[in-house]
C-alpha cells in the first residue's frame, strides 16, 4: 500500500534515542502519521504482525 509522503514535524515524545543511538520512534509518533508501514515497528499502534504480515 503506498501512501504519499507528507512531512511531519516531530516534537517531544515523537521519539527517544535507543542506546545504540538510533531513533525510535513512538506511539505518539505512529498515530500522527496515520497509518501502519508494515516494518514491525516496535511501539505500532496498529498491531501489524511482521510475521504474519497482517493487521
Amino acid at each position: 500500500m503506498l501512501f504519499p509522503k507528507k512531512k511531519i514535524e516531530l516534537e517531544e515524545g515523537d521519539f527517544y534515542l535507543t542506546p545504540e543511538g538510533y531513533k525510535c520512534f513512538t506511539e505518539q509518533y505512529h498515530l500522527k502519521r496515520g497509518y501502519c508501514c508494515e516494518s514491525g515497528c516496535r511501539h505500532c499502534p496498529y498491531n501489524f504482525n511482521k510475521k504474519r504480515k497482517n493487521i
